[in-house]
């Protein structure tokens, strides 16, 4: 269960925020409809460890399409395969056989988007499947651009249902049900500058519990909520453009967090460009995460007082404690034509409990760390 989104952004919101972000300088017209499709493979490899403990490695390849029609309607596509092998983090899961992972996800997506005048209306469908997890969502998205095109509004509605089946059988057919709705704003500011506003709202009940972590019992509702800000500005002299954002984030379990980016896309002339990035984030526990604690009993962390068949909540999974994480990485990318271009991407990712802003991060989390690297090859038709 470590893969799945019960802790990150539902699969609902993802294809929301997927549709909404902030793209480049040059799209500022997105409203119009594309004259060229495109097709695109992707290779993913990410690495995640612990002092002493290699935890997590995906091999991720990804082909992505995109098709204009008629002028007026596009069609994009996507499909990735992620196979995922691994441990569970230290002293967060019980030793069982789900304490390694050996899975195989395989995803895809959908989007049919009709272009207007002045604006869009996209709908988008996502299908996920893994030998322990289902998850389907849907969505729709729409924009609208004043009479200058100077300024967008963006809403969105996205839903998502889930089917849990894990191997060790602590449920069987359970479910969990997402819905979210999203409303923004992109404004020209000035010939250079781009500004976003978007918000963001979840509202899931289901089951949420790791089944595969001793003492992990959580609601069976999560509200969640999002603010992002973002501003490009384009460096003219320079031929470069700056990416900035910040996002805040807090949920129904106690968790807050601020994510600050930044990204420098620097174009070196003959079709490169180098974009080196940051990203700095930082969260408060769940109010019902514990840190773990070793019983000389049980021989397993608990929390202290813990009874087995609480109804408690209760988890000491680390993605709901508080902690700080820093990402650096860079991107290289090449236009070798007016059809063909190629990009690498490494990023490196590191998390620590001392790292916490505003507060005191948990206590006795060994630091996580994790490589990803990405290459991709496009092709415009």
């Amino acid at each position: 269960m470590d893969n799945k989104p019960q802790n990150g952004i539902p699969v609902g919101q993802a294809l929301l925020a997927a549709a909404m972000l902030l793209p480049g300088i040059g799209t500022v017209h997105a409203e119009t409809a594309p004259e060229r499709g495109s097709i695109g493979v992707k290779y993913l490899y990410y690495k995640e460890d612990q002092p002493g403990m290699d935890r997590v490695r995906v091999h991720a390849p990804a082909v992505s399409v995109l098709a204009p029609i008629t002028g007026e309607w596009t069609v994009a596509a996507s499909a990735t395969v992620d196979d995922v092998s691994g441990a569970s983090p230290r002293y967060h899961t019980a030793v069982s056989g789900a304490s390694r992972m050996d899975d195989l996800r395989k995803a895809g997506d959908v989007t049919v988007t009709r272009y207007l005048p002045r604006g869009t209306v996209s709908v988008s469908a996502a299908y996920s499947t893994e030998h322990d997890y289902v998850s389907r969502a849907l969505s729709l998205q729409a924009s609208l651009a004043s009479e200058d095109k100077n300024t967008t509004w963006n809403f969105g509605l996205g839903g998502s249902d889930d089917s849990i089946n894990p191997v060790n059988r602590i449920v069987q057919d359970a479910g969990r049900q997402t819905v979210s709705v999203l409303a923004g704003v992109t404004q020209v500011l000035t010939p250079v500058d781009i500004g976003q506003f978007t918000l963001t709202h979840t509202q899931g009940h289901g089951y949420y519990s790791d089944p595969y972590k001793l003492a992990d019992n959580r609601p069976d509702s999560r509200r969640q909520d999002t603010a992002l800000l973002q501003w490009n500005h384009r460096f003219v002299a320079l031929g470069a453009t700056s990416r900035l954002s910040y996002r805040y984030y807090r949920d129904s379990y106690g968790i807050s967090a601020h994510t600050i980016g930044a990204e420098w896309v620097q174009g070196l002339g003959d079709g490169w460009t180098v974009t080196p990035a940051m990203r700095l984030y930082t969260q408060r526990a769940a109010d019902f995460y514990f840190d773990p604690v070793y019983d000389s009993k049980l021989g397993a962390p608990f929390p202290p007082g813990y009874v087995f068949g609480s109804s408690q909540a209760s988890s000491a999974d680390q993605r709901l404690s508080g902690f700080g994480a820093v990402t650096l990485g860079v991107k290289l990318a090449k236009q070798l034509n007016r059809d063909w271009a190629v990009d690498f991407k490494v990023e490196r990712y590191e998390q620590r409990g001392a790292w916490r802003l505003f507060g005191n991060g948990s206590p006795g989390l060994a630091p996580m760390r994790a490589v990803s690297l990405q290459l991709g090859v496009s092709r415009q038709w």
